[in-house]
């Protein structure tokens, strides 16, 4: 938390918190600990900078960003990860109360901002991420940014924010967000294509098939390709149904 934050009731947005030698303590143990690297909540180009001037290496929300700050941010390797759905779905029944009326000024402020600061940060070259800040109940709705950014995105993008680019951040690059030999074998069966149109991956009723965490089916529609527990329940009743001895 290197800025004011929506939900909290006693800070503004525009508050810098932490101060440089607390910010440098902390970047510092984790870039002793090897692979290991930060990254803050912030939304106003005073937080942004200040977090990275102190080693931060990545800035979560950033919705007040200007152009300057984004060009700083792709020259030093910033990641960027937006997180906009929850602005709209924190307006809406059945969550419209659950921001204190601060909040919920706050919130309308980030909101208006965030598409602005997300088109900036693609331009300039940031590497974007992709991210939703839903919260229990919420949770089920985050694909609901897909659908956000394609407001001002191509869907190849996009999908790279979800993909790569989150790889790379996460620095398990050959490992997550590519379909390669030695990779973990993540993989969605859609019935259209998310490069033409992204936002099908926040319609999952309607197109998502099968899921697969690790070479594992976790979930699907498709009788051909079970998952483990569907594939242990058909062989119980296999061997109900056969004679006994």
């Amino acid at each position: 938390m290197v800025g004011g934050g929506v939900a909290s009731a006693t800070d503004g947005i525009e508050t810098v918190q932490y101060t440089p030698e607390e910010l440098r303590a902390i970047t510092q143990v984790c870039h002793q600990m090897g692979r290991v690297h930060t990254t803050a909540h912030a939304y106003t180009n005073e937080a942004i900078r200040h977090a990275i001037d102190n080693g931060v290496m990545g800035i979560e929300h950033g919705n007040l960003l200007d152009r300057d700050t984004a060009r700083m941010m792709a020259k030093m390797g910033i990641y960027l990860t937006p997180t906009l759905s929850c602005y709209g779905i924190m307006q809406r029944a059945p969550w419209e109360d659950f921001l204190p009326p601060s909040g919920q000024v706050k919130n309308k402020q980030v909101m208006e901002r965030g598409l602005e600061a997300l088109k900036l940060a693609e331009e300039e070259g940031v590497t974007v991420c992709y991210g939703s800040d839903l919260l229990t109940s919420m949770h089920a709705l985050q694909t609901e940014e897909f659908t956000i950014r394609s407001e001002v995105l191509p869907s190849p993008t996009i999908l790279r924010h979800a993909t790569t680019n989150v790889a790379k951040m996460l620095r398990m690059e050959g490992k997550i967000g590519v379909i390669a030999p030695g990779a973990f074998a993540d993989l969605l069966v859609l019935d259209a294509n998310p490069l033409e149109d992204i936002t099908i991956l926040d319609r999952p009723e309607h197109h998502l098939h099968l899921v697969m965490k690790e070479g594992r089916v976790a979930f699907s529609t498709m009788p051909e390709l079970p998952t483990k527990e569907e594939e242990e329940k058909a062989e119980m009743l296999r061997q109900k149904k056969l004679p006994k001895a």
